[in-house]
């Protein structure tokens, strides 16, 4: 059975640095008929449960921890049994949202995360968070960025745990060497391709934002 991939779109807050923002976040759905991961649980636990519908959910992987993708995850992990995963250095990021709770398992750069159907290869690119990954499906031919690389640029680095030469560098040396065909899912907002991207490397270094 092939894999597909469903995109639902989620509505909440994001907080960090004492500010607010209301905020839309892309919940990706990735499987077959019977089992599914989920990429970023956003905001909405009984919204994404639904949209797994009787599937098996084995996992839920976050590509990093703001707290505008990891809110449902512990409500929506409660709910059907799956497993957590994070990279350990957004662990600090993670806790501020649930001090109480850890996720289940640790992400490692350079790991696949297989089942329903898909094999995710794990590229830890920080910048945008110390503990930012992507997630690159060649026989899908995807990669899911979550706040990394976005249609039109890099995500944003101006507040706390981000740095922007580290997510330039995550950009050009971990996602820019893909196939230029790799569409590229985005945590918020519209989907792009590598090769939409990579010809805007410079003018994102010179704007330096």
């Amino acid at each position: 059975m092939a894999a597909r991939i469903e995109r639902l779109v989620t509505a909440g807050q994001f907080t960090l640095d004492g500010g607010t923002w209301d905020v839309e976040n892309n919940v990706w759905i990735v499987g077959d008929d019977h089992e599914v991961i989920v990429i970023d649980a956003a905001h909405d636990a009984e919204a994404i449960a639904a949209a797994v519908g009787d599937r098996r959910l084995t996992a839920i992987v976050c590509t990093h921890a703001h707290n505008d993708h990891i809110d449902a995850a512990p409500a929506l992990a409660d709910a059907t049994g799956a497993v957590i995963w994070l990279h350990p250095d957004d662990l600090p990021l993670w806790k501020r949202t649930h001090p109480d709770r850890d996720p289940d398992a640790h992400l490692l750069d350079g790991q696949v995360i297989e089942g329903a159907g898909v094999d995710l290869t794990v590229l830890h690119t920080p910048g945008h968070a110390p503990g930012a990954v992507c997630l690159y499906d060649p026989g899908l031919g995807v990669v899911f960025t979550g706040d990394t690389l976005f249609q039109g640029g890099p995500g944003a680095t101006g507040r706390s745990y981000s740095h922007f030469p580290t997510i330039i560098d995550s950009i050009r040396d971990r996602l820019l060497t893909l196939p230029p065909e790799t569409k590229v899912l985005t945590g918020h907002g519209d989907s792009t391709t590598v090769g939409a991207e990579a010809p805007h490397l410079q003018e994102w270094i010179a704007r330096g934002h």
